[in-house]
This record gives structure tokens, sequence and C-alpha cells, in this order.
């Protein structure tokens, strides 16, 4: 796991007593934070120094009043204390007070002396999300908490407290492992869908008892921007129990996967010593039929040369269950990133996607370059760096122009992309520039003329 910053630690404080120093609005708003959390918050502050928001705390008996300062005989008994101080000598005294007697402090804007900090808040209790940024950046963090409201529905709220209620239910009726797994997993899919009464609750109980089989799910992870995943992408990720990635996948992808799984390297890299794939399969199936969940997560989409359909026809020969989950194929994350269509009506009425080598790392010797040097159409070679040389020559010799707008890339939506404009005819010579350890796609075709790159970090254009 990469470094924290902080640890989100969720608390609970229903009952517990928090000293309050302060009566500003900075301080009511933490004031009505606690106490919707269940504290009981005791107010240390004059009457001429309560704002209107803190005054009406105060009137619905969600904050009581103690004294007009807080004094060093005060402090027994509290769980977190948190105070307003104008400045850092006060702070200095308010903070090493609390300290003295083991409660863990937070002075408003002054994150110096907090021992602890508020982050902005999504609530759908009992779904709580807290959002931290370490005090760098306030506004970013509401930014992100905006994002998140928008993706949570607000009947969460009710899902949520479903899955409370029904827990002992689910754990008396159903066996650990798969039975349970799948019983959460509809539910928690059901959350974020329209149309699903809570009363089905019961059907899905019926229906994972007894369940013992695993499941295979199919993953495109796209291209290596973890933006690019998909939701559902995102849920299988969530739901697994074993992870099979390939070498190209990032680690930001990675990183949205569930704690508790297992993650397994399969690494498939053309050029470089890779997993057998009758190994990959045989390891799927094992797992599957020991009641795991198993995401093969595949870089781009899996069935764009991805060996998915090697892999269905061994998960279906085996009896074990398979879904796939489509991802953005490097191709169309290259169109996005130099901003051209790769059917542009004027220029290109179809698309290709061809592969650069074959079982043998050899160009493939049945590739029909009569349809290839079409100048209608745009074609997007994969695995095509090593290949190159004579890819480009059978396109000039075929009658390709030499004219024809070509487009080298690495590493596509990766912080390392290089992508270069050429000409094929001088495609072979702009080569030698790229790098061969990494991915590479080639585009060929005027549709990919119709624009210039856009320079922006992490990119290279040429």
């Amino acid at each position: 796991m990469a470094p924290l910053a902080v640890l989100p630690v969720f608390y609970a404080l229903a009952g517990k007593r928090v000293l309050l120093a302060g009566g500003s609005e900075g301080a009511a708003w933490k004031a009505e934070l606690l106490a919707a959390a269940g504290a009981d918050v005791e107010l240390f502050a004059a009457s001429d120094d309560l704002c209107p928001e803190m005054l009406s705390l105060l009137e619905s008996g969600q904050v009581r009043r103690r004294a007009n300062h807080w004094s060093a005989a005060a402090w027994a008994g509290y769980a977190l204390a948190v105070g307003e101080c104008e400045n850092d000598d006060k702070a200095i005294r308010f903070s090493s007070a609390a300290r003295g007697h083991g409660v863990p402090v937070n002075v408003i804007d002054k994150p110096a002396f907090c021992d602890f900090q508020f982050g902005s808040i999504v609530n759908r209790s009992p779904v709580v999300v807290g959002i931290s940024s370490s005090g760098a950046a306030p506004i970013l963090g509401q930014a992100v908490r905006q994002r998140i409201e928008a993706l949570l529905p607000h009947r969460l709220a009710d899902w949520a407290a479903l899955a409370r209620d029904v827990r002992e239910r689910v754990t008396r009726l159903l066996r650990p492992g798969a039975e349970r797994r799948h019983f959460w997993e509809r539910l928690a899919q059901a959350a974020f869908r329209s149309g699903i009464s809570v009363s089905a609750v019961d059907d899905w109980l019926a229906a994972a008892k007894g369940r013992a089989s695993g499941r295979v799910t199919l993953v495109g992870a796209g291209p290596g921007d973890a933006e690019y995943l998909t939701l559902k992408a995102m849920r299988a990720l969530q739901a697994a129990d074993v992870i099979l990635f390939d070498d190209l996948v990032s680690d930001e992808v990675l990183e949205l996967a569930r704690r508790e799984a297992r993650r397994i390297l399969v690494g498939k890299r053309g050029g470089r010593e890779s997993c057998r794939q009758e190994d990959i399969n045989a390891t799927m199936i094992a797992l599957a039929r020991a009641g795991r969940h198993v995401v093969r997560l595949k870089s781009g989409d899996p069935m764009i040369f991805g060996r998915a359909g090697e892999e269905i026809a061994e998960l279906d020969a085996a009896g074990i269950a398979v879904e796939v989950v489509p991802g953005i194929t490097t191709a169309l994350a290259l169109a996005a990133e130099l901003k051209v269509s790769l059917t542009h009506r004027d220029c290109a009425q179809s698309v290709r996607f061809v592969t650069g080598h074959a079982r043998d790392g050899r160009l493939p010797r049945n590739l029909d370059w009569g349809a290839l040097t079409d100048p209608a159409t745009t074609t997007i070679f994969y695995m095509a760096g090593r290949t190159s040389a004579e890819l480009f020559a059978h396109l000039l010799a075929y009658g390709l122009s030499p004219q024809t707008p070509v487009v080298l890339a690495n590493s596509v939506a990766r912080p390392s992309q290089i992508i270069r404009r050429t000409t094929l005819v001088q495609a072979n010579v702009d080569m030698r520039t790229m790098d061969l350890t990494q991915p590479i796609i080639i585009g060929v075709g005027a549709a990919l003329g119709e624009r210039q790159v856009s320079a922006m970090p992490g990119a290279v254009a040429v």
C-alpha cells in the first residue's frame, strides 16, 4: 500500500463527552458535527462571544454551556477536545493542557497543534465517508466530496440499515465463504440500482444458501489511467477474492481493488518471459472450484488481443460461471489523447485493429495487405514494436502512400506516455526513438493527420 498521510479512523462518540472552547461559526460547525455523532458537547465560551449558530445549538440542547473559560481542572473525563485559539500562545496552552490529560485535541484552523483533523463528510449514515487532504487543500477535499455525493444514492442509507439488521440472519442461515459473499454482493449491487425493493432480501437469502461454486470475471482494466476504469469493473474488483492480473495493469488500478483480495501476477508481455496460458487457465479453474470469485484483470479490453476467447472456452468446459466486463482498449485511448476520430467521415469509413505479431513473435503471415492499405481505413497495430520495420515495408510495397500519417505511441494514458507523429516513409527511422520494452501501438491512416497533438504534462508529442 502507498504511504498514508493520515490514518482514517471512525470513532464512535455516542455518549462521550467533548470539550469545546470557542463560540464562533467555525466552532459551531464542529459542535453540530460532534452532536450529530452523538457526543455530549460541553461548551466553554463567554456569552458575548457566541455566534447565532452556536446560540441555536444551545437552545436546541445539542450543546451545553459550562463556563466562560476552560481551566486546568476541567479536563477529566473528556474523549476529545476542540478549541478555537486566536494566537499560537493560546493554542500551545490549550493543546498542552489537553495532551497532559491524555485527551486528543483539535485546534481550529491551526493544524500544527492538532492530533486529529475534521475532513469533508458524505453522510449516508450508517454509511459515512470521510475525506482528508491533510490540511493541504481543503477546497480539493470539498470537490472530492461533491463527486462522491453525486455517486452515492440517498437510498444507500436504507440499504446500509438493512444490511445491519439482516446480518444476524445471514450469519445464522448462510455458511462462511461463497454463500455469504454471494448474498452481500447482491445486496451491495442493489443499493446502487433503482427499482429494487429491500423486500427482495428473503429471495436472495434463499438463492445464496447452498451456493458453493466460485466464478470468474474477466475485467478490462483499460490502458493504465485508473479514471478510465468502468463502474462495473470497479465493483468486480471490490467483490473479488483473488485477482489474477497482467503485467501491464497499473498500480493505480490495483489500488482500487478489495483490500482483502489476494493478488497474483500472471505477467504476459511480448518479448519477455511470461506465465503460460495453460497455467493461467488451470489456476482460474482451481480457484473457482474452491469457491472463490476470481477476477482475471487484463490491460485494455479483454476481448481485444487478450486471449479471452481461450479462457472463456476453458472455463465453459470446466463448468465455471464466467462474466466479461469490457474495458477501454488502447486504440480508443490513443484517439482520445490525439483528439481525432478514427472514423472521420471525410477520410476513414472503417477502422481495423490488427495484431503485430503471431505466436512465433513474427509478423503474422496471413494478413490481408490489400485491405490494410485501403486509404479509407484507419488501422491500429497492437504489439508491433519489434515487427514494425517489416510492417512499414509491407504497407509501402502494397501501395500505401509514403505520406500517409502514422502515429507511434508508447504507454498510452500513463505518466510515461510518448506519442510521435510521422509519416509512413519516415516511420521506420522514428521507431528507433521508441522504447521497445514498453507497450507500443502504431496507428496508420489519413484520419490520424486531422489535428496536432496537444502537449501536456506527462506526455511527449513530436
